[in-house]
Order: structure tokens, then C-alpha cells, then sequence
């Protein structure tokens, strides 16, 4: 029996969104799209990495102000409708929902394409379907399950990670796996320079990075079901820039230190040359394990984030009054389905065109995650406004440099969707993002306009209501 009265349960402990912010940081990308960005930039990757985490710091830091001051399911997606309008909100809750189940697709598409080093005789829909199935049943149970799920999938990548630095390190002083003989650093600047392509190779390189940080803004969506949302929230994005300087640019320091910026990825994986250098006969074997379970992760997270959006968009108005029902667990049951048989779609991609879909899907929703992180910051700006002095000078966890960061992460993030316009590659994202915005709000008005609608006074989409502060 589902009772809408019921709602998410607060079963999301500290220890369990703290290794959810680590592991939303580092993707697939980190293990196996790195290579195609030292391509374009050689060792100044690095500065884009930073570059790119500083921002996402700042977003996260007006996300995560929000979040404390009003803990609830929607987050980003509940903030645009009260403090920017209706229709904000439904299309950023929308966008969300589109992007995720774009990018659960990649990830469950990506499943396919990693089992079959294993298994090349069966066909990548049928791992691309187990997975979707095997990630949606943790999710309909408690959401206890999907977070120690989460957990033990950030720990695999993080420890990977950290004995890939410290043996890298090894190598670097003192000579580990190169007959005692240090490595060292000269690595980094005598093949072209630090920036052998010039600043345009960093430029260049800024879209695949902050593709690489998608996700990370999924830690607002587990406010309205963390324990202690006004403690794990902070601790969890305080910790987000020192992390990515740790793992991504650390990780990246190591490879570039060890192997000439030129040769990486012509002989596969940099993680995979790395451990194997270390002596672990059967790295391969390690790394395609865990890239495995970074795309199970990211599956599992777009699960969840997809079907608390539908909750959050039907408690809105936005979306059909079914879906704001929850179980006696507090699991948006029916919400989840929806997502689920939606992704259905991706499986059915995976039997058509595999070779083309996993392209396809990650070019896409980079255009969604650069309209949710600006949303994110013009909702904050608007919160702020609507703010009496002394509630500002009450937040318990505020946003440093504001407004000037806000207006340097706006900037920044137009840059990169200049440069996304400029590369023939990337322009698909901006002929399909916003093509997908400019349907609903069609549908948004027309729905909205609806003589039904007209009559009962109101809206299956949208609500014409005024935002309610919370």
C-alpha cells in the first residue's frame, strides 16, 4: 500500500554522503576520458581541472546555503520555483530528470561495452539491461540501500585511486618499478612545455572537464533524506574542492609526472599503464573492474535523483499527483517505475545502434548539467534578495564572496558553452538541450491553457500560483 502522507524518510547517514559527495566527484572520466583531455592540453589539464573545481566549489557552496536553510527533496529544482517562478522550476526539474535519465543511459550503455572485454560473445544490450535492472531494484527498497550502496561503490574508486597515487609517487622519488632509478617530474614541461598546445589546448579541454564534475550537484537532492542535513551537507561540499584537487589533479600529476603527456592513451588506460608498471600482472583486469562500478555508481545515483525529481516536480504541480506517492519506507515508488521504464529506451538503443549511443547520450547532457548549475546560481541570487538583513546575517552556512563568485561561475560557465558552439563535435548538445527546453514550455503553456484546466481553475503542468517560502 502507498500513502502520499508517508513522504522520504531522513535514512541518509553522514558517513554515507560524505563518501556520495567523493564518489559523485569522480566519474568514468577520471579512469578512461582523461586521456582524450591530455590530448588537448598535455600537463596544463591540470590548471583546467582546478579551474573547473573552483567553480564547481562555488556552485556548490550557493547550493548547499539553500540546502541548510531549507532541507527538501527537490533542492535546486523546489529553490528555482520559490524564488524565481513557476516555470523555473518545472524546467529545471524537467532538465534534471531529462538529463539523468541521458546520462543513465550512457552509464548503463558504458556497462555494456566494459563487460564485453570479459565476455565479447554476448551482446551489450542484455549487461545494459541487468544493469538497469539490478540498480533499480536497490533503489526501490530503502533508501538506506541505495546509500551503503553508494558507499561501497565510492570505496572501490577512491582506494584505486589512492594506491595508484602513492605507487605513482613511488616511481616519482623513489624509482618503484624502474630498477630504483627515480622517475621525477621532467615529465611535465620537457615535451612542448607545460602547455604544449597554449592556452587554446586549455580552452579546449574546459568542456570534457566539467562533463567530468556532472553529479556532483546531486548532493543537494539528499538534503530531504539526510539524518543531519545542517551537519553532512556542509561537511560534504566544504570537502568537494580539496577532493578534486586530491583525486583528479593529484591522480593526473602522477601519470603526466611518469609518462610523456604525447604517449597517453596510445597504449591504453594511464591507470592500467601505471599498475602495471607497479608489477600487477593482471591491472586490466583491476581497472575494468572498477570503471564498472564508477558507470554502476552513476546509474544508481541517476535512479535516485530521477525519481526524487518526479516526486519533487508532482508535489509542485508540475507532474501527474501519483507520482508525490511514497511507500511506508518512504520510497517514491512509482516515481522510480516511471524513470526506470523511460530507460528502457537506452536498452533499446544499446540493441540498435551500440556503437553510436554512448556518444551520443554523453554529448547531450553536458548542456543540461551547465543549465542546472546556472540555475543553481541565479536561484541563489534571488534567495538572497528575498532575505531580510538579519535572516542573512543568520545563515548557518553561507556562500564566500558573494555576489562577485557568482557572477565569476556565470561567466565561466557561458565560456564553456561558447566553446562547446565551437567545436563541430559538441554543437549536437546545443541543438538538443534547447530544443528539449523550448518543448516544455510549450507544453508548460499549453497544458496550463488547457479549457479543462481553465474550468477546475488549475494546471496538470504548471501551477500560476505564487511561490511559497518555506
Amino acid at each position: 500500500m502507498e500513502v502520499k502522507e508517508q513522504g522520504l524518510q531522513r535514512g541518509l547517514g553522514e558517513r554515507q554522503i560524505r563518501l556520495m559527495a567523493l564518489g559523485a566527484a569522480i566519474g568514468v572520466g577520471l579512469f578512461l576520458g582523461s586521456a582524450n583531455a591530455i590530448k588537448m592540453a598535455g600537463p596544463g589539464i591540470m590548471l583546467s581541472y582546478a579551474i573547473g573545481g573552483a567553480i564547481i566549489f562555488i556552485i556548490m557552496r550557493a547550493l548547499g546555503e539553500m540546502a541548510v536553510h531549507n532541507p527538501v527533496a527537490g533542492s535546486f529544482s523546489r529553490y528555482a520555483q520559490d524564488y524565481i517562478g513557476p516555470l523555473a522550476g518545472y524546467l529545471t526539474g524537467w532538465n534534471y530528470w531529462f538529463l539523468w535519465l541521458v546520462t543513465c543511459i550512457a552509464e548503463i550503455s558504458a556497462v555494456g561495452i566494459y563487460m564485453g572485454v570479459w565476455f565479447p560473445d554476448v551482446p551489450r544490450w542484455i549487461w545494459a539491461l541487468g544493469a538497469l535492472g539490478a540498480m533499480g531494484s536497490v533503489n526501490l527498497l530503502a533508501v538506506k540501500a541505495y546509500g551503503e550502496f553508494e558507499f561501497w561503490f565510492a570505496l572501490i574508486k577512491v582506494v584505486t585511486i589512492v594506491v595508484m597515487i602513492i605507487g605513482g609517487i613511488g616511481m616519482i622519488v623513489f624509482g618503484f618499478g624502474n630498477d630504483g632509478v627515480a622517475i621525477g617530474s621532467i615529465n611535465l614541461w620537457i615535451h612542448g612545455g607545460f602547455f604544449p598546445n597554449g592556452a587554446q589546448g586549455v580552452l579546449m579541454s574546459l568542456q570534457m572537464v566539467m562533463f567530468a564534475y556532472l553529479g556532483v550537484e546531486m548532493i543537494g537532492l539528499t538534503a530531504g533524506e539526510a539524518a543531519n542535513p545542517k551537519k553532512s551537507i556542509p561537511d560534504a561540499i566544504n570537502s568537494v574542492f580539496w577532493r578534486i584537487m586530491i583525486f583528479y589533479v593529484g591522480a593526473l600529476f602522477v601519470i603526466l609526472s611518469i609518462y610523456p603527456w604525447n604517449e597517453i592513451g596510445t597504449q591504453g588506460s594511464p591507470f592500467v599503464m601505471t599498475f602495471e608498471r607497479l608489477g600487477i600482472k593482471t591491472a586490466a583486469g583491476i581497472i575494468n573492474f572498477v570503471v564498472i562500478t564508477a558507470a554502476l555508481s552513476s546509474c544508481n545515483g541517476g535512479i535516485f535523483s530521477t525519481g526524487r525529481m518526479l516526486y519533487n516536480l508532482a508535489q509542485q504541480g508540475q507532474a501527474l499527483p501519483a507520482f508525490a506517492q511514497t511507500t511506508p519506507s518512504g520510497v517514491p515508488r512509482r516515481a522510480i517505475l516511471l524513470s526506470m521504464v523511460a530507460l528502457l529506451f537506452g536498452v533499446l538503443l544499446n540493441y540498435l545502434v551500440p556503437e553510436k549511443v554512448f556518444m551520443w547520450m554523453t554529448s547531450i547532457s553536458t548542456f543540461g548539467a551547465i543549465w542546472t548549475w546556472g540555475v543553481i546560481l541565479v536561484t541563489h541570487m534571488k534567495f538572497r534578495k528575498s532575505l531580510s538583513a538579519p535572516e542573512r546575517a543568520a545563515l548557518a552556512f553561507r556562500m564566500p564572496l558573494f555576489p562577485y563568485a557568482s557572477w565569476i561561475a556565470l561567466a565561466f560557465l557561458a565560456l564553456v558553452i561558447g566553446l562547446m558552439a565551437y567545436f563541430p563535435d559538441t554543437r549536437v548538445a546545443l541543438i538538443v538541450g534547447p530544443a528539449w527546453l523550448v518543448l516544455l514550455t510549450v507544453l508548460y503553456y499549453a497544458l496550463r491553457m488547457a479549457p479543462e484546466q481553465q474550468r477546475n481553475g488549475t494546471s496538470v503542468i504548471g501551477s500560476a500560483a505564487m511561490p511559497q517560502r518555506r
